[in-house]
């Protein structure tokens, strides 16, 4: 039965949905801290819109675990989608606007009567929600007008993909509101992919969208991108006693995109040189006895790179079969094995423009130190500057991010839980 706003608020103060906060969030130390969120939220939107019937829904944030720099040559990622969210209370409207206000930002409204790609509002929210309301459209869905308040913990520049989880939420809203619940989360994924590509301007991946949409751990296959084999991994992430850490080093990403564009540029010339338009289609072995040929075409760099390709795509078979089978050591194994690849072969720890600040390579080093063994680190995403990833044993925690912060500053270690559901409606 929906509730009013106002009912709803009341119940969380109670603490009537407690059970519920513990199961998305699987994380007792946060509980607290969700409850207060939400307490928040329903306040904020019936102070803007008015108290009524409303539906809560999360998407979120997500962490690249395996593959890394393999998705843009149609290999396969592993994916998680992490306890750190965008909420939103979200009502119908009987006109044609979609209106959200996102906290800390100015409201915004996008009519579904004016669903054409906007070149003025190419990086903004907005082209987020025409674009997702607009591949909801052509697929066949229904779309509306409707209220919305949202808060977000998905920081932007944590390499959790904000974005991703913006859209998936406006997803699960047209599609909650609309179509009963009952579009899929992978046609979710599709429309925000959609979005941020044609009307936001920024020519990513599924990966993020997918993984905030799909929730848990999540394996990617995008030997053909334009269907991608996606399968949920079998595996309950809470029972290895492990926290994923992201670490954010302050790093600068400015000046950094030419960098980050010639990981793929090297790797399609070394397809090239066999004849293929990606490294998916190239036979490893024919590329390793012809390497000689590959180094004097393409270059040293260009040749490692190939190589880490072919290695990290393979991993993420390994890594899912380690999940599956409940051998979390095997596991760290390779997620360290990955991050050693990333570091030697594919070389985006740090820019070879500046030598001098290498960031990622301390917490690297520092996290080895403080773990001694026991967890496992690797840079995380795009590299070279930005965030690394640790999986850390639970009863080392505190440590760990003590030691982070006292190099990284306060709040530079982000403690989070692989949670089991992606794009929702909370209530």
């Amino acid at each position: 039965m929906a509730k009013n706003a106002e009912e709803l608020l009341q119940g969380f103060l109670e603490g009537q949905y407690d059970d519920l906060l513990l199961d998305i969030y699987a994380d007792e130390s946060v509980l607290d801290h969700q409850r207060d969120r939400y307490v928040h939220a329903l306040r904020s939107f019936t102070e803007i819109f008015g108290d009524k019937e409303v539906e809560i829904y999360s998407a979120p944030g997500r962490s690249e675990v395996g593959g890394n720099h393999t998705d843009h040559q149609h290999g396969q990622v592993l994916a998680a989608s992490v306890n750190l969210d965008v909420i939103a209370v979200a009502a119908p409207t009987d006109d044609e606007l979609m209106q959200v206000k996102s906290e800390g930002y100015e409201q915004i409204a996008v009519s579904t009567h004016a669903l054409d790609v906007d070149d003025l509002d190419y990086g903004t929210s907005k082209a987020l929600i025409r674009g997702t309301a607009a591949a909801f459209k052509e697929r066949g869905y229904k779309i509306g007008g409707f209220h919305a308040f949202m808060t977000s913990e998905v920081l932007g520049g944590s390499g959790l993909s904000s974005s991703a989880a913006f859209e998936v939420a406006v997803g699960n809203i047209l599609s909650g509101l609309y179509n009963d619940g009952e579009v899929d989360a992978v046609t979710i994924a599709i429309a925000a992919q959609y979005a941020e590509n044609k009307y936001f301007g920024k020519p990513c991946g599924l990966m993020d969208q997918m993984a905030s949409s799909v929730g848990s751990l999540v394996n990617i296959d995008f030997n053909d991108p334009e269907d991608p084999v996606i399968r949920k991994v079998n595996a309950d992430f809470q029972s290895f006693g492990h926290s994923l850490c992201i670490v954010d080093t302050k790093g600068s990403h400015a000046d950094l995109t030419d960098e980050y564009a010639a990981i793929p540029v090297e790797m399609k010339s070394v397809a090239a040189y066999f004849g293929k338009e990606y490294l998916r289609k190239v036979d490893e072995e024919e590329f390793l006895q012809k390497l000689p040929e590959v180094r004097e075409k393409c270059g040293d760099r260009a040749t490692l790179r190939a190589l880490h390709y072919f290695e990290d795509h393979k991993r993420v078979t390994y890594e899912v079969e380690a999940l599956e089978e409940g051998n979390f050591d095997e596991f760290k194994r390779l997620i360290t094995e990955s991050g050693n690849s990333s570091f030697k072969y594919l070389q985006n720890v740090y820019s070879n423009k500046d030598v001098h600040t290498q960031n990622v390579s301390v917490a690297l080093a520092l996290s080895e130190l403080i773990l001694k063994g026991r967890g496992a680190v690797r840079v995380h995403g795009g590299g070279f500057a930005g965030t690394i990833q640790a999986f850390v044993p639970n009863d080392v925690v505190a440590e760990y991010k003590k030691g982070m912060e006292a190099c990284f500053g306060t709040g530079a270690c982000y403690v989070l839980k692989v949670r089991k559901y992606g794009g929702m409606r909370v209530l």
